[in-house]
């Protein structure tokens, strides 16, 4: 496999020197050993002659431009564009995964002949200010097994007045995490499961480094908000969905939680998650968070007043309006809004 000349073969303090040419990865709990020639568990971060190669550093398996709202990030630049980019692999394998043709595929050349593409960090600026997008995205697959051109694009993106996002599964070590955290924004967490067990034996991750990255997130001032794929008779119970709603509470009970409707894909068969169900689950939900949003169905999904209840902020889809927003504060009583 070529990779762009822009790529480099890195001291990465990720990486740490084992026995002989052997290598290991400190940047997700899998701690994967590495022998020259292979690559981890991502697939993506590898070995060459003893030292951490990253040879898919820069290449960007998708760029878009999204409405924000679709990341999903409802608290954050709320009716803003935010320029998306995709990358390809992923520490965890989830057999439901529904980017999995990025995420599970690490053949770029098929890739790239569709859409992938080399970009050093400032093309990606560049093309951010080209669109006039106050935000980009690091999303779709997993990114942060891209740590290092992450970090690269994101210091970039700061000194230019650009907020950072991440789209992630958390699942990476405290040590990674604090880096990457001191240049990000927003971020919105895949929280997949509360069962550790499932973490483990289906999803190939570690649950506990998943809540440390949300309590991280919160406690750096990053805005968070927390996704959760619910899917039937994995993660749908209703202890299951109670318990983490009582984490969210536990770290900050005004972090938006969004309770997305899985559709069969990749390797897992399960039937659509039923709307009604989901519904009902936001419905209980909102007994502990106020700012419960049911997404891939259609649903009444507007943000309200913690005072008094009005609209602050309506939505149809990706469309809003944000009339009961004036300058921060709810449009009704004047209370600051929890809106960033």
């Amino acid at each position: 496999m070529e990779s762009s000349e822009f790529s480099p073969s890195l001291h990465s303090p990720l990486f740490v020197t084992e026995s002989g040419d052997k290598i290991r990865c400190d940047l997700c709990p899998t701690g994967c050993i590495i022998n020259s020639g292979g690559f981890g568990k991502c697939g993506v971060r590898g070995n060459k002659g003893g030292k951490g190669l990253i040879p898919y550093y820069g290449f960007v398996s998708a760029l878009a431009i999204d409405p924000i709202e679709k990341k999903p990030l409802y608290h954050f630049k709320p009716g803003t564009q935010i320029l998306s980019l995709g990358f390809t692999g992923c520490n965890l394998h989830c057999p439901f995964c529904q980017n999995w043709h990025i995420s599970q595929n690490i053949d770029i050349s098929s890739a790239e002949a569709a859409v992938g593409k080399w970009m050093q960090s400032g093309e990606i600026i560049s093309t951010a200010l080209r669109q006039d997008t106050p935000s980009i995205a690091y999303t779709y697959s997993e990114p942060l097994v891209h740590i290092e051109y992450i970090l690269d694009c994101m210091m970039l993106t700061r000194s230019h007045g650009i907020a950072n996002v991440l789209v992630t599964n958390g699942c990476i070590n405290q040590k990674a995490a604090i880096e990457v955290l001191k240049y990000a924004d927003a971020v919105n967490i895949d929280l997949k499961s509360f069962s550790a067990e499932t973490y483990k034996n289906i999803l190939g991750g570690n649950l506990q480094t998943v809540l440390e990255f949300i309590e991280l997130a919160n406690k750096m001032n990053v805005h968070t908000e927390i996704t959760t794929l619910v899917v039937p008779d994995l993660n749908d119970s209703s202890k299951e969905l109670s318990d983490i709603a009582d984490f969210i509470v536990s770290v900050n009970k005004e972090i938006p939680w969004h309770l997305s409707a899985y559709h069969p894909d990749y390797r897992w068969n399960a039937p659509p998650t039923d709307p009604g169900f989901l519904l009902n689950a936001a419905i209980e939900a909102r007994k502990k968070l106020p700012f419960v949003y049911p997404g891939n169905i259609s649903a009444d999904n507007d943000t309200l007043c913690l005072v008094c209840g009005s609209a602050i902020i309506k939505r149809n889809g990706y469309k809003v309006n944000l009339t009961g927003l004036i300058n921060g504060k709810c449009a009704s009583c004047g209370k600051t809004a929890q809106i960033r």
